[in-house]
């Protein structure tokens, strides 16, 4: 029986792993085999560090909010559940910004949070 290479098809698969390979370190970049094993396991942290991402940038602005919150005499927690009640509705991306890029306007928020509480 004659030996199937599986043509196009199989050439076209493999050339879409090895360039979702490229820039890889040593036979991964070449060989096929290594290279399947290295791209699926790239493509399962892309997917998990996408949500890991939003994680991470919600703690960051978390810390700095808490940062900027202590130098005007208040906590974190008692900051965000000030602004809550006095419906104050900014997140904590735009007030890590806020605290970072105009840190009087901060300071207006954090007395605005602290007279609700």
């Amino acid at each position: 029986m004659p030996r199937v290479t599986r043509g196009f098809k199989a050439r076209r698969r493999r050339n879409k792993v090895l360039s979702l390979a490229k820039g890889y370190r040593g036979g991964k970049h070449r060989l096929f085999k290594s290279a399947v094993e290295a791209v699926d396991r790239a493509l399962c942290y892309a997917y998990r560090d996408r949500r890991v991402k939003k994680r991470e940038f919600r703690q960051l602005w978390i810390a700095r909010i808490n940062a900027a919150a202590k130098q005007n005499g208040t906590n974190y927690s008692r900051l965000i559940s000030g602004l809550a009640k006095s419906s104050i509705e900014l997140d904590r991306k735009v007030l890590s910004n806020l605290a970072i890029v105009d840190p009087s306007a901060f300071t207006a928020v954090v007395k605005a949070a602290s007279q609700a509480n």
